[in-house]
């Protein structure tokens, strides 16, 4: 449902903030989902009698869970209407926080996760119904800012909430509130989201979904086993190859030869699709694992950094991050529209980029620094970059199939962070291993995820402008001298 034009200001005003409300309380659900659970894991593992790796395979399934659904819900969602598949996710999503706060062990608790991972578009659909409902280039950039901000943590509280409700009320208390503010979003979707669908009776591609979640589960799986560097089951993870390859081979032909493809062969060769994948594929390899392994791994290594304690490192170094880019993502989604969504994305990367590398040479010998690294990366990281490659998946897909990119997006932000940990983490254990005093490893780390950036940054200038969602730039005003038909009376 398109928005009335002829609408007084004020219902206008109050459409905008019933639905702003809706959306920020489906992402606030899901995000809870990814950021609360990172501090509870030891305390999950020790009231469940697992170990902590039991536990951080309940985290595997659950982001593998969200990268599939986010393949083609968002397609879904242009057919079936967004609010009707957002409210389904968020149902799925309260039926799964409360399996795992009942779940009497590991495998129950991992299968909720699963279920929980239903809601991976949730961000992506938000974004599609704004692009509906907001005309104005800079009125919806700012509100697509607020919007894709939250998907990197709530100003860095929900983490620390995590922590803390884990050990005071134990890990069933997570959960327990990731539920509760999930039928909270349910009830505000209900009241404040409008419905829109744009492909309204055309068939879903059901045929080209299975080829295709098969493909990115098995690379997904494959990359996990890459992470496990020595203990690796490296046949597996060559199978598991060959199975993701296959499968997109048979995706691929099923495509070609289908009237309502899930995804358009025409559309995947297009710059418009494959450049801001691989740009988002590059960021996340080289950002991802810097931040939340390789530097939280070093300013706790009491040899070779800074000897910290977790609390103390998190609270330094991972809040500021999510704190800094939930303040400035607003701001890069207003400006967006204004200056260019490429040009935006170009210094958010070459930031992050000089950042990493300064991390490596200077910060590994001064806490200060660090720190202030950390804040800077909130901006051009977090709070830029971030937030502009998933806007660039709504403002680059095309008109009659806006779904298929934001979920293309998205799941390639799933890929990025698993290789960025198989790559990085590789590299920083080779250079400084357990027990080691040497910096090496963190430093060639910090500089590889540096170079990888820098090739994201390289690839950002293949991604073509988003004209209908830029303002153009007023021409400039003549000063030569009036004409004479313009001076005669």
């Amino acid at each position: 449902m398109a928005p009335d034009p002829t609408a007084p200001p004020a219902q206008k005003t109050a459409g905008t903030v019933a639905l702003m409300t809706a959306l920020l309380a489906a992402c606030v659900a899901f995000q809870l989902n990814a950021s609360m659970l990172s501090p509870a894991l030891v305390t999950m593992a020790r009231e469940l009698r697992t170990d902590e790796a039991g536990t951080g395979l309940s985290q595997t399934a659950f982001f593998t869970a969200c990268a599939m659904f986010s393949l083609f819900l968002p397609r879904f969602s242009d057919i079936a209407g967004r609010r009707r598949v957002l409210l389904g996710m968020l149902v799925v999503l309260t039926a799964g926080s409360v399996l795992a706060a009942l779940a009497p062990n590991i495998a129950v608790l991992d299968l909720a996760r699963v279920v929980q991972g239903v809601s991976g578009p949730v961000v992506q659909i938000s974004l599609l119904t704004l692009r509906s409902e907001v005309a104005d280039p800079r009125r919806f950039g700012t509100l697509m800012g607020v919007v894709t901000a939250v998907n990197g943590g709530v100003a860095g509280v929900d983490a620390l909430a995590g922590g803390w409700l884990a050990s005071t009320f134990g890990f069933r208390s997570v959960f327990w509130t990731i539920a509760v503010v999930a039928v909270l979003a349910v009830v505000a979707v209900a009241v404040g989201c409008p419905e829109s669908r744009p492909s309204a009776g055309t068939p879903m591609d059901w045929r080209g979904v299975l080829p295709l979640v098969v493909s990115a589960a098995a690379l997904l799986l494959a990359v996990e086993q890459a992470k496990k560097l020595g203990s690796a089951n490296w046949p597996l993870a060559a199978g598991l190859l060959a199975v993701a390859a296959l499968s997109f081979a048979a995706f691929w032909k099923t495509e070609k030869g289908s009237p309502h493809p899930l995804v358009r062969i025409s559309d995947l060769k297009q710059r418009a699709t494959w450049a801001p994948l691989l740009t988002t594929l590059l960021t996340l390899i080289g950002v991802f694992a810097i931040v939340n392994g390789v530097l939280i791994s070093f300013v706790q290594n009491e040899h070779a950094g800074f000897g910290m304690g977790a609390s103390v490192a998190s609270l330094l170094f991972l809040t500021p991050i999510a704190l800094v880019g939930w303040l400035v993502g607003p701001f890069t989604g207003r400006l967006a529209p204004v200056v260019g969504y490429g040009r935006m994305l170009r210094w958010g990367l070459l930031g992050s980029a000089v950042v990493v590398a300064v991390m490596a040479l200077v910060g590994v010998h001064s806490v200060p620094v660090m720190i202030g690294c950390t804040v800077l990366l909130g901006v051009t990281y977090a709070g830029t970059a971030n937030i502009i490659l998933n806007l660039l998946g709504v403002v680059l897909a095309p008109k009659d199939h806006p779904g298929f990119l934001p979920g293309l997006i998205s799941a390639a932000f799933g890929l990025g962070a698993g290789l960025s940990f198989a790559l990085l983490s590789a590299v920083q254990v080779t250079g400084s291993p357990h027990g080691s005093s040497s910096t090496g490893g963190y430093v060639a780390a910090m500089l590889t995820g540096a170079a990888v950036l820098a090739a994201a940054y390289a690839t950002s200038f293949l991604i073509p402008r988003p004209h209908t969602a830029e303002i153009p730039a007023s021409p400039p005003e003549s000063h030569s001298a009036p004409s004479p038909a313009e001076t005669s009376p």
